[in-house]
């Protein structure tokens, strides 16, 4: 047996290919209680009047929503204003763009020119990230 003494020093959570100047991707989306708001995109995703377990989506007018299908709108709308209209098949989100639009029943050209147009009808009295944090999405 050959002994290596820097494995034996290595925390156990050490991978081979860590890298400790790896930049952190943060996904800008804040989810509360009745609403998802991001400071990256000006769409909101809110808790449709009276109906507590539906979301209305900005950018998806006419659309009811449950609370998973709506964060999932609201990260398509995050990934593509980051992308800066740079998403191609090929590109790194490329797969998770694929996804989050077959979870929408959307395709990828319509569903990236919807997400990154400005919302249709801004609501003047809308606070960022207000309500209460939302227990489940800390789970």
């Amino acid at each position: 047996m050959i002994f290596a003494p820097e494995a034996a020093n290595r925390s156990p959570a050490w991978k081979p290919n860590h890298d400790p100047h790896q930049k952190v991707t943060i996904m800008p989306l804040t989810i509360n209680d009745t609403t998802l708001t991001s400071d990256q995109n000006p769409h909101t995703a809110r808790q449709a009047p009276g109906r507590p377990h539906q979301r209305k989506v900005s950018w998806l007018p006419g659309q009811l929503l449950d609370r998973n299908t709506a964060i999932t709108a609201m990260l398509l709308a995050i990934a593509g204003t980051i992308a800066r209209g740079d998403l191609h098949p090929g590109h790194r989100l490329w797969p998770h763009i694929q996804g989050w639009e077959a979870e929408l029943g959307l395709t990828g050209p319509e569903a990236i020119a919807q997400a990154t147009q400005p919302p249709r009808d801004p609501d003047p009295h809308h606070e960022r990230a207000s309500g209460h944090p939302d227990k489940e999405a800390a789970d």
